[in-house]
């Protein structure tokens, strides 16, 4: 289910969505895994999940809230687009793991990344801003 077009309430939901991600521990743990979470293979995406692991906890935070992110468009409460425009940053986390995830979710979950999963073909604009990720992925890669 998805809003057919986005209104004040989504813009409100969106600014609140920002102003989280501006939170001082949301901030570090989406710096940490943005900088040093680029598995090559399946077993560094698998290591992630240990809680030994130094990014465990900057993972599930991560994560955690992109899932939410994604839910809320998923289940029509804001707008998938709209919500696209300024919140791709969790695509880039999926497209990171999404050769993986099988793998994780046999791991941990199922349900894990579902959301994102979701969105990251619910669209237009979310299967563009896939291509671009996988594109800088396998470029960075030499996939």
């Amino acid at each position: 289910m998805s809003k057919s077009a986005p209104d004040h309430h989504d813009a409100e939901l969106v600014l609140k969505i920002y102003d989280m991600r501006r939170e001082a521990v949301m901030r570090e743990s989406r710096d940490a895994i943005n900088r040093d979470f680029w598995p090559k293979n399946e077993a560094e995406a698998l290591a992630i999940l240990q809680p030994e692991h130094p990014l465990n906890r900057a993972w599930r935070q991560t994560t955690t809230y992109w899932e939410m992110v994604y839910g809320m468009a998923k289940h029509g409460v804001v707008h998938a687009e709209f919500l696209l425009e300024s919140n791709g940053e969790g695509l880039l986390l999926f497209a990171r793991v999404e050769p993986y995830l099988a793998a994780i979710r046999a791991q941990t979950s199922p349900r894990v990344l579902r959301n994102a999963e979701w969105i990251a073909g619910s669209n237009d604009l979310a299967k563009a801003i896939m291509t671009t990720f996988r594109g800088r992925i396998a470029k960075k890669f030499g996939r």
